[in-house]
C-alpha cells in the first residue's frame, strides 16, 4: 500500500551575506538552501499579501515587525472573486525566495485562517528563519545597502556547513542581472469579461492581484496580456487605455520592444497609467533613465508629496529601482510627486496629460488607500 511521506522537520538555520555576515536562527517552513536578495520591509501588516507579490520576485524578505504569522494563512481559492482573483493575496503561489523574521507564531487566531505561517512555507517549498535580531540585520541594509544572501534551513539534527556557505556566499548570482519580469508574466493573454463598454489593457510585468480587483470595480473589460506584447498585438483589442504594471527586478533588463512598444502607445494618444515597475518603462520608453536605490522603499507608510498641489499622500511601496529626475529633461515627461522623506522621484506626467506613472500601488493590499482616486482619473481619460 503506497503511503504519504511525512514533511521532513527543520531545525537549525543560518543566514550568510555576500560579506561574511552570519546570522543563527531556528528553521520553519522548507529544509532547503537558497540565494538571493536580501531586502526589508517595515510593514506591520499583510505577509500574506507581501509574501505572494511578484515585485518580490528573487529575493530573500526580511520583516521588520517582530511577530509574524499571528493571524494565519487564509485559502487559495475560498476568498476568491468571480473572477477567481484571490482577495487575500497577490498572486497565487508564494514569489519571495524565503523569509527572515523575529518571531513565529504557530498558534494563529483569525476567522479566514485555514493554516500556519510555517505550513504554508513548507507546502510551497519556501525556507524562512526565525528567532534572529531582524533590527540589527535591517540597521545592516541600512548602512550598506541591500546585499545578496544564502539562507540554508537544514532538516531536524543536521548542521549547516558554516565554511562552506561563507565560501558560497561570495559568489552569489544577482538575481537582478536576469529579467525576472519575464519569470512571472502570464504566458498567453487573460481576458476578464466584465460586461463593461470600455476595455483596458494591462501588460503584466508581475501584475499584483489588487490592481485586477480596483480595475474591474469600475465595470471595464480588461484584457491582461504578457508583457512583450506587441503593439500591434495591443491595438488588435482595440483598448481605451493601457496599464502598466508592477513587477520584479531591473526594468533596464526588460526586451527592447517593451519600451518600443509603450513609446508607440503614447505616439497613438492611448491613455496610460504605470503603476511602480510601469513607472520605470515609461520612462525608459521616453527618454529618461533609472538608477538602482541604496535599499530601496518597502513599506506602507511611504509620504508621495505631489509638487503641484502640496499635498502629501501616505502609501504603499515595494520597489529598488527609481527614475532620475534630470534624466526627464528635454523630454515630453515631468516629475509629478516626490519623496518627502529623501526626494526620490514618486510620480511623473506626460505632457499630453492623459499618461501618467506613479511608484507606489494606489491599490494598496496591504496598506492605505489614500491614492486609489489615481484609478478614476485614468478611467476619466479614457471614457
Amino acid at each position: 500500500m503506497e503511503t504519504k511521506s511525512r514533511p521532513k522537520k527543520v531545525g537549525k538555520a543560518v543566514l550568510a551575506l555576500e560579506d561574511g555576515t552570519l546570522f543563527f536562527g531556528k528553521g520553519f517552513g522548507a529544509p532547503c538552501k537558497v540565494s538571493g536578495e536580501v531586502v526589508f520591509s517595515t510593514s506591520m501588516v499583510g505577509y500574506p499579501e507581501s509574501l505572494t507579490d511578484p515585485s518580490y520576485h528573487g529575493q530573500i524578505l526580511t520583516l521588520t515587525y517582530p511577530l509574524i504569522g499571528n493571524y494565519g494563512v487564509p485559502d487559495y481559492q475560498n476568498g476568491a472573486d468571480k473572477f477567481g482573483i484571490p482577495l487575500q493575496f497577490e498572486s497565487i503561489g508564494i514569489k519571495v525566495t524565503g523569509l527572515l523574521i523575529q518571531e513565529l507564531c504557530q498558534k494563529p487566531h483569525h476567522w479566514t485562517s485555514e493554516r500556519t505561517l510555517d505550513q504554508w512555507l513548507r507546502s510551497e517549498g519556501i525556507p524562512g528563519i526565525c528567532d534572529i535580531d531582524t533590527r540589527r540585520l535591517t540597521k545592516k541594509l541600512r548602512e550598506k545597502g541591500v546585499m545578496l544572501g544564502i539562507l540554508e534551513v537544514c532538516q531536524k539534527g543536521l548542521e549547516p556547513d558554516i565554511d562552506e556557505l561563507l565560501d558560497e556566499a561570495k559568489r552569489i548570482p544577482d538575481p537582478n542581472r536576469r529579467d525576472l519580469c519575464s519569470e512571472v508574466t502570464i504566458k498567453k493573454p487573460i481576458i476578464y469579461d466584465n460586461g463593461g463598454k470600455m476595455k483596458v489593457v494591462l501588460l503584466d510585468y508581475g501584475v499584483k492581484a489588487g490592481i485586477l480587483r480596483n480595475l474591474l470595480a469600475y465595470s471595464v473589460d480588461v484584457i491582461r496580456v504578457p508583457y512583450n506584447f506587441s503593439f500591434e498585438q495591443i491595438m488588435s483589442f482595440e483598448p481605451a487605455g493601457v496599464i502598466l504594471s508592477n513587477g520584479p527586478g531591473d526594468p533596464k533588463l526588460l526586451p527592447k520592444e517593451c519600451f518600443i512598444t509603450v513609446k508607440r502607445l503614447v505616439e497613438e494618444d492611448i491613455p496610460i497609467m504605470g503603476i511602480c515597475q510601469g513607472t520605470h518603462v515609461l520612462s525608459l520608453a521616453l527618454g529618461g533613465d533609472t538608477y538602482k536605490l541604496k535599499y530601496g522603499h518597502r513599506s506602507q507608510n511611504q509620504p508621495a508629496y505631489d509638487i503641484e498641489t502640496g499635498r502629501c499622500y501616505i502609501t504603499t511601496q515595494n520597489h529598488g529601482y527609481a527614475t532620475k529626475s534630470e534624466s526627464l529633461k528635454g523630454t515630453d515627461l515631468e516629475v509629478w510627486f516626490i519623496n518627502a522623506n529623501d526626494k526620490t522621484v514618486e510620480g511623473i506626467r506626460h505632457k499630453n496629460g492623459k499618461t501618467f506613472a506613479v511608484q507606489w500601488h494606489p491599490e494598496a493590499c496591504p496598506g492605505p488607500y489614500d491614492t486609489v482616486f489615481l484609478f478614476e482619473k485614468f478611467l476619466r481619460s479614457i471614457s
